[in-house]
């Protein structure tokens, strides 16, 4: 109670405003494995659409890494942190929305953490079940507007990447997406892996496309080569009851093999 109380405060919210300010601008060793890792994806001058961005952390590699940056972060808190650290870079646009599979209004259930906030009413009773995150709790709300990728595609541009990090929503961002792109990246936890299943399903039905993927905050790839959804699905089926997370990561071969 007293830490919530604290929490409610000005000098509290300032307070962590420049924390998270001064987290985003350090540089740091990991900073240059991110970069390494996502450079395989990301060119100079090309775009990119960093889905949940938080408050900058994927931001600043692919900013460093000459991207056209599209940020969409619908927390008050992170885009204050977005602007506060590069909204005078030219090269980002940032997008206070969410995204799902139509275009709209919706409820964004916020955590005492912002990592962790979620659209998803479902994946919060999964990682609280699981003890994942059992120790966080999601009292506060917030209406966002939602659009949908193939809008922002419509309005930007196609991107060469797309990150995705929205903590259990990743399966509604995906359908509002009617055509590939060459690269995506999509956050998993093993409680709520049926929902990743569906991504790649519905990825499938866009083109031939090929998976690999990393665990936690590792920057590699766990397989040496990319593998069909089949054999994507069975080795996350045995992470199952595990505490690991990671990203799956996409490749629609059409796309990107003239540039093997």
């Amino acid at each position: 109670s007293i830490k919530k109380m604290l929490e409610s405060t000005p000098l509290y919210k300032i307070s962590k405003h420049f924390r998270n300010k001064r987290l985003i601008q350090q540089r740091t060793v990991h900073d240059q494995k991110m970069l390494d890792f996502y450079s395989q994806f990301v060119a100079p001058d090309k775009l990119v659409f960093d889905v949940g961005a938080n408050i900058g952390n994927r931001v600043k590699i692919l900013l460093k890494l000459g991207a056209d940056v599209i940020a969409i972060e619908p927390q008050d808190e992170c885009v204050n942190a977005l602007n506060s650290c590069f909204g005078k870079n030219k090269r980002l646009t940032i997008i206070q929305k969410v995204l799902g599979s139509s275009v709209g209004e919706a409820k964004l259930m916020i955590s005492n953490a912002n990592t962790i906030s979620s659209m998803s009413s479902d994946w919060i009773k999964a990682v609280q079940s699981s003890g994942r995150f059992s120790d966080h709790s999601w009292e506060g709300e917030q209406t966002v507007s939602m659009t949908t990728l193939d809008q922002l595609i419509e309005r930007y541009g196609t991107p060469t990447f797309i990150k995705i990090d929205v903590e259990g929503f990743e399966h509604e961002v995906i359908s509002g997406l009617s055509k590939p792109v060459p690269h995506i990246s999509l956050e998993f936890t093993p409680e709520f892996i049926h929902s990743t299943f569906k991504c790649i399903e519905h990825l499938e039905s866009l083109g031939d496309v090929v998976f690999n993927y990393s665990l936690g905050e590792s920057m590699q790839f766990e397989l040496k080569e990319y593998v069909t959804s089949e054999v994507m699905k069975d080795i996350l089926n045995g992470y199952e009851n595990s505490n690991v997370f990671g990203d799956v990561y996409c490749q629609f071969t059409e796309l990107t093999k003239s540039k093997q």
